[in-house]
């Protein structure tokens, strides 16, 4: 007779035999009655506007293998078309047009220093004073096939040899053709054959809110390109220059920098970087530089004549400034005369310290840079008026205007 633990076993093993032969029984009489398992999540289609992400390690290629499986079924009118006015995305095609014309400019300077305490121990043939090598970086803007560079005069000021490597390699001792530093601009000359030149654009037609590309050397790294806006036009009276007239732009300047090239998105010359402000206060982002219409007609000027001529009637003008105007008879910020060169025009015609320039030629002026640039401006043989005041009498005088001094013009 069969254990209880037989009889359970027994009874198990039939209820599934049994429930076995009547599911083949349902499946063969009534197909219609059975439904497909749903499919697990594995299986299912990926709808085409979801992405997904390729495990870390997945190359770049199979990335684009991967996009371009996945066809886009979306409605044409669901594509977004691009915006006017919205931001360049690449800048590489002006960088292209304009960086082979930027070169890194190294200088070398020879300053002498007094002699030591330990110099009459030693050989007293030798010089009583002692040399040591300054080494100093910038850069440069080549502007004619015949190899001649534009960059700032304090770039290349008392140096005993120039250097120029381009962008493809190439170096050259470079000669100084001429300076200006009352703008802080210089010509120097290379001779290389082949040589790229940089498209000149008008800084007349700049407005603040251009974008803009500042490409030069700074700290030492060669063809690198920054990039900005125009911040502001006409920044004067920065104590950079005698004559200033700058462009201010937020690119990134770094020393190195002067004498480069301020670009716009087409690839030419808007300017030659000169400085950058307030880095001594923590400030960023203040850089300027010299607009190409008055690089332009100073390389000009120096290819023709060696330097620039530029008018000149020997006065040294100060500013009066607006609250100082209840103490003086003028009618608007002027400026006063605080000293006068020797045997200069405008001593010969009585002008004295302490004169209030009112207008020259009948313009008001603004202050005391605007009244030498006026000045400047007039051919040296011609005359120039100015209008103003001395005590309570006012006065207008006709000066002759004469060039520089060469004391003056390599101050």
């Amino acid at each position: 007779m069969p254990s209880r633990f037989q009889r359970n076993v027994l009874f198990i093993g039939g209820s599934i035999a049994a429930g076995i032969a009547i599911s083949f029984l349902v499946m063969h009489l009534w197909p219609e009655l059975v439904r497909r398992a749903p499919a697990t999540s594995a299986a299912l289609p990926v709808p085409v506007d979801v992405v997904r992400f390729p495990p870390p390690q997945a190359t770049l290629a199979a990335e684009v293998e991967s996009a371009g499986a996945v066809p886009d079924t979306r409605p044409e009118e669901d594509t977004p078309s691009p915006r006017e006015g919205t931001l360049q995305e690449s800048f590489a095609a002006a960088v292209r047009a304009a960086a082979p014309a930027v070169v890194s400019i190294y200088v070398q300077r020879t300053e002498r220093l007094p002699p030591s305490i330990l110099d009459p121990m030693l050989d007293p043939t030798r010089p009583r004073y002692r040399e040591r090598i300054q080494r100093g970086l910038g850069s440069g803007v080549i502007l004619d096939a015949q190899g001649h560079i534009v960059t700032n005069h304090h770039v290349i000021a008392g140096s005993d040899r120039i250097s120029v490597q381009l962008a493809d390699g190439r170096t050259a001792d470079a000669q100084v053709v001429g300076r200006d530093p009352d703008t802080d601009l210089a010509v120097l000359k290379i001779d290389l054959p082949k040589l790229p030149v940089m498209a000149l654009g008008r800084s007349d037609r700049i407005a603040v809110g251009d974008v803009v590309l500042a490409i030069g050397t700074p700290l030492g790294l060669s063809q690198t390109v920054t990039h900005g806006i125009v911040s502001a036009l006409g920044r004067a009276q920065l104590g950079v220059a005698l004559y200033e007239n700058f462009i201010q732009t937020d690119a990134a300047i770094s020393v190195g920098n002067s004498g480069g090239a301020l670009v716009n998105t087409r690839g030419e010359l808007l300017g030659i970087n000169t400085a950058v402000l307030g880095k001594n206060m923590g400030a960023e982002g203040i850089g300027v530089a010299i607009p190409v219409d008055l690089v332009r007609g100073v390389m000009r000027e120096i290819l023709q004549h060696g330097r620039v001529i530029r008018g000149w009637i020997g006065i040294v003008p100060d500013d009066i400034l607006e609250e100082d105007l209840r103490q003086v008879p003028l009618p608007h910020a002027g400026v006063v005369i605080a000293n006068l060169y020797r045997n200069s025009p405008a001593l010969d015609v009585g002008l004295a310290r302490g004169d209030m320039i009112e207008s020259v030629n009948g313009e008001p002026v603004r202050n005391a840079q605007d009244t030498l640039a006026r000045i400047a401006n007039r051919k040296p043989g011609s005359t120039i008026t100015l209008t103003g005041v001395r005590g309570q009498q006012r006065f207008t005088v006709k000066v002759p205007v004469v060039e520089p001094p060469v004391q003056t013009q390599n101050r």
